[in-house]
């Protein structure tokens, strides 16, 4: 008996997932010098670190022999006051990835189902079978969630809804209003977990309070990240808030230095760092313009977006990405996501976008 046996069927039938292709690996496989690559596959910060979490980070090197703080109580401060939440309702995690999982291994065994949305993170499905939960996959309208045939799919056995919003790989969004309406008429045995990982690109008027409808709704739980427009990604530092009742069973479960001590510093020092994230904002709409004033003009289909981050449609996707890799732009393709013909390509800097649009062109040449 081969030792693969030993797990149980719905772990072998997992497929990983796959990051964006590192610029190393990429530089390795076509011969292209490092310099000459331009990755916009991962919905990274193209602005680089925040100046005061750099020099946090520095400060804390000093104490990388000691263990960090296991409650992350300087953090979880910080997120409480900038939030409006209590400390008791927060769970750290290793990106928001681990808050994901963390409400999957939480709450769900094999007799559950979890509810999620076509072309919604590919995470969802797969934190769901690796505790060898039900996934029940909602049809998508105009590559975004519907929220009504969401709440009719819920079963008996349902614990746990995923909403992204905005949602990746798409870049759609649910309307504030949707979203209420959602959590009015979710059955309250059913936690709802709304993915914020974009919530920092959606314009003020965009935006749902989800962290004031956390006293109304103790079912739901809202998962952010500094990955995204706090620049942190190499760092993985995300927090989950919700009730803390649920917080302390997450806590439970969560491994107890699940986030390092130069993230909990830097993340510390980038919440206070309003400037960084308004000029993070201000070059992804400048960008997000740049690229998508350019699709307008070459006649190619795309999905407005409310992210860091356009997918667009052309005939041949694999084709297109091999065309992009080797001549050095790192796009996502989103077959995995069911859509073989669709690519997702980060906002860069302006010249790296200007890249990726030069490259187009000689393509759809």
């Amino acid at each position: 008996m081969s030792l693969t046996q030993l797990a149980p069927d719905y772990i072998r039938a997992i497929a990983p997932y796959q990051g964006g292709k590192p610029i190393s690996e990429l530089a390795r496989e076509m011969g292209l010098e490092e310099s000459s690559i331009v990755k916009l596959a991962s919905n990274e910060n193209p602005v680089g670190l925040s100046p005061k979490a750099r020099a946090a980070m520095l400060q804390a090197m000093d104490e990388l022999t000691r263990y960090p703080d296991g409650n992350g109580f300087e953090l979880k401060a910080k997120i409480a006051q900038k939030f409006g939440v209590p400390a008791a309702g927060i769970v750290l995690g290793n990106g928001s990835n681990d808050i994901l999982e963390l409400a999957a291994r939480t709450f769900l065994t094999a007799d559950d189902s979890v509810v999620y949305a076509q072309y919604s993170f590919a995470v969802y499905p797969l934190v769901t079978q690796a505790v060898g939960a039900q996934g029940i996959e909602v049809k998508a309208v105009e590559y975004g969630h519907d929220l009504n045939a969401m709440l009719e799919a819920i079963q008996p056995n349902t614990k746990l809804v995923f909403i992204a919003n905005p949602n990746n790989p798409t870049g759609t969004m649910c309307r504030p209003g949707d979203i209420v309406e959602f959590l009015e008429n979710c059955p309250t045995n059913v936690l709802v977990l709304i993915d914020e990982a974009y919530t920092e690109y959606l314009p003020a008027e965009k935006q749902c309070d989800t962290i004031g409808l956390m006293k109304r709704f103790p079912n739901l739980i809202v998962s952010r990240t500094l990955s995204k427009a706090y620049g942190l990604a190499g760092l993985r530092v995300g927090f989950g808030l919700c009730a803390p009742e649920v917080a302390d069973l997450m806590n439970r479960v969560r491994q107890p230095f699940n986030v390092n001590s130069l993230a909990q510093a830097a993340a510390c020092a980038a919440l206070d760092d309003s400037e960084f994230l308004t000029e993070t904002v201000r070059i992804n709409n400048e960008g997000m313009k740049q690229i998508t004033d350019a699709f307008i003009r070459l006649g190619v289909s795309f999905i407005p977006s409310f992210g860091n981050f356009v997918t667009f449609h052309v005939g041949d996707g694999p084709a297109l990405n091999r065309f992009m890799l080797e001549r050095g732009v790192i796009i996502r393709p989103l077959a995995s996501y069911g859509m073989r013909d669709s690519l997702r390509v980060s906002i860069g800097l302006p010249a790296e976008n200007a890249r990726f649009i030069e490259v187009l062109e000689q393509a759809l040449a």
